[in-house]
């Protein structure tokens, strides 16, 4: 028989003025050890993964879905992956280096600012010549557990890698590879997790530990997580309505339930955030009033100075074309032909004389002749 975990409900407590959540500890010491048993009582199927050691998460529920999505980098004060994690870096490309050479050169700049820890590098040339096929892409997903990215190349990067990078929640996280303190900021980003908040959903869950660590550090992880959550949600802390732990195929244990009351504060929140339609025509009216006010007044003005200026010189504008004088038909005379006598002959004349024959005293007596017989 499968061991079940039965907890008591835990009430809210009172938030500080920053909207930052207060957990119970020893509530989620509880909910810890309870998550521990349940994983070791599992079946033998279960245990091959006992080594590594399985996922705990925290989820949330709020008591209103989000606008807008969001994602939110936590970091934890025991680290998630041990120092040759699964850990891959998209880069870009080197100019005047091959691919080789490209990747040389960041696992170089890595040791060299202090970072220690093994990850694998790929080249932007890379990714798309031998990752372009679909099962390269699929294989690449699984064989790895993070993904950092050049923020010099991160927007290229969804066209590239595919949709399901996004869909198993392991999108790239970008990286400022220009930075001083990269060692530093990469280690809070392997040691740390993320919280993706939908806008189709008022659920969302973050990986904040495993089943190796002991109940204390469980414990600090989640006090850490809750923290920055409460403080970086958009909607602000008070729209956190419970929050579970739980593991991959276990039970999700409460370890957080929050009052009523809140439910009213978020409303009047998002009330003066996104007021009613009506309210939005009546500021809407108001402006365009206290705009046409001004106008109005600039224009009575404009009016005034027109009427005092004195129109010394009055300009006519002719309606019409003036008439021109007709010249009678009669008034005309020809004008006279040049002479034909100087003129040279045409082309036209030259070939009417090739046609017609010349007529010559011989051809005259020929006909003669004829006539009389």
């Amino acid at each position: 028989m499968r061991m079940r975990p039965v907890l008591p409900l835990h009430t809210c407590r009172m938030e500080s003025p920053r909207d930052e959540l207060v957990l119970d500890r020893t509530q989620v010491k509880k909910a810890a050890q309870a998550l521990q048993a349940y994983i070791k009582s599992s079946s033998s199927s279960q245990k091959l993964f006992q080594n590594e050691g399985q996922a705990v998460f925290l989820l949330f529920t709020q008591w209103k879905i989000p606008k807008k999505e969001q994602t939110i980098r936590i970091p934890l004060p025991h680290g998630l992956r041990k120092e040759t994690g699964d850990v891959c870096l998209f880069t870009r490309d080197e100019p005047n280096m091959t691919s080789e050479q490209t990747e040389r050169f960041y696992k170089k700049l890595l040791t060299e600012r202090g970072f220690k820890n093994v990850i694998e590098v790929i080249p932007f040339k890379v990714l798309r010549t031998e990752y372009k096929p679909f099962e390269a892409k699929r294989r690449l997903l699984g064989n790895f557990d993070l993904f950092l990215a050049d923020a010099r190349i991160r927007r290229r990067l969804p066209s590239h890698i595919g949709k399901h990078f996004y869909e198993r929640k392991k999108a790239p996280l970008s990286v400022d590879l220009e930075s001083k303190n990269l060692a530093r900021h990469m280690e809070l980003l392997i040691q740390g997790t993320t919280l993706c908040v939908s806008n189709k959903g008022s659920c969302c869950m973050a990986r904040v530990a495993h089943s190796n660590m002991t109940a204390d550090e469980i414990v600090e992880n989640v006090t850490m997580a809750v923290s920055t959550i409460s403080t970086k949600l958009a909607t602000t802390g008070r729209n956190i309505k419970i929050i579970h732990l739980k593991s991959q195929n276990s039970v999700a244990l409460p370890i957080y339930t929050s009052d009523l009351s809140h439910l009213a504060v978020v409303e009047e929140a998002q009330k003066k955030a996104h007021p009613t339609k009506g309210a939005q025509k009546r500021k809407s009216e108001n402006k365009k009033t206290e705009l046409s006010e001004p106008i109005t007044k600039e224009k009575e003005k404009d009016e005034d100075c027109e009427e005092e200026i004195p129109q010394l010189v009055p300009i006519e504008t002719p309606t019409k074309k003036p008439k021109r004088e007709g010249i009678s038909k009669k008034g005309l005379k020809k004008a006279p032909r040049p002479a034909s006598k100087g003129l040279k002959k045409t082309v036209k004349d030259k070939k009417l004389a090739k046609k017609t024959p010349k007529v010559t005293g011989r051809v005259l007596k020929r006909k003669a002749k004829t006539n009389k017989i």
